[in-house]
């Protein structure tokens, strides 16, 4: 079994797409990025980045102890190594996916990440920023309708974890300001990704979640937008749980220390 916390987010859905693919059983344990939760020491011990997604696999490869793993490019290889699946075998095959997974990691998402701040989220309008971040934008989704031109089917040749890992960044390409008209390709590739069952099932991991959560709130973009957890309401008023007892979870179910003590999110 595998735990995967988690936050209905294009990082988050990398995962439970992969996980959705692979038919591995896993349990959500939602982490509420917009409430802080990153922060708390139970997800820290497991990414100490305080970014999800991370997982925690209970079964690992030769029988080991339970074992962590953060970010979501890690966690995909790692999956891919788990399963032998989706990360092909041929030395050049298994470059050109670890290439493109690599470019989306250090590449369109930051950069997309960017675009999605400045154009949506900056409590002020900085020309300069939504200029640089939305000309990089359109470079990057040109980069990648060019790739899939050449292969013709996904981006690096067969379906792969660079599929997961670039497809849920252009979920968000409306948002982001672009139309698919203009890259033809991603336009076919994004259909075709559309159409798996798989992915519409690791697309609706947890989307109760953000719909429980309500709207982002002043707290939520101060937690959320260069913070950190100094922004974080002090919850401290109520009392600490007694040992061995759960806190009660967040509206959005998010509480970790209750997952830390046995209370996980749904089973998949």
């Amino acid at each position: 079994m595998i735990d995967l916390y988690y936050w209905p987010t294009p990082n988050g859905w990398k995962i439970s797409i992969m996980l959705e693919e692979c038919a591995l059983p896993y349990r959500v344990v939602p982490v509420n990025i917009g409430r802080g939760e990153q922060f708390e020491a139970p997800f820290l011990a497991i990414s100490p980045n305080n970014r999800m997604p991370a997982i925690v696999d209970h079964d690992p490869p030769e029988g080991k102890a339970p074992l962590s793993v953060f970010e979501s490019g890690a966690i995909l290889l790692y999956l891919a190594h788990k399963t032998q699946r989706f990360l092909p075998q041929g030395l050049e095959a298994r470059v050109r996916a670890i290439e493109w997974l690599m470019w989306q990691m250090g590449g369109m998402g930051p950069m997309l990440g960017q675009n999605g701040h400045f154009l949506l989220y900056a409590d002020q309008e900085v020309p300069y920023a939504i200029e640089r971040y939305a000309r990089e934008a359109r470079r990057l989704y040109g980069v990648l309708d060019r790739q899939l031109a050449l292969t013709g089917a996904f981006v690096a040749g067969e379906y792969s974890i660079a599929d997961f890992a670039c497809f849920p960044w252009i979920m968000t390409h409306k948002r982001q300001g672009i139309s698919l008209d203009d890259f033809p390709s991603i336009a076919r590739w994004f259909a075709t990704m559309r159409a798996r069952e798989a992915v519409q099932r690791g697309l609706a991991v947890g989307a109760d979640l953000r719909i429980a959560d309500g709207p982002m709130d002043e707290q939520a973009r101060r937690i959320l937008f260069g913070q950190g957890s100094e922004a974080r309401q002090p919850v401290a008023a109520a009392a600490p749980p007694a040992a061995g007892t759960a806190r009660s979870a967040s509206p959005a179910g998010g509480a970790l220390e209750a997952a830390a003590n046995g209370r996980k999110g749904k089973r998949r």
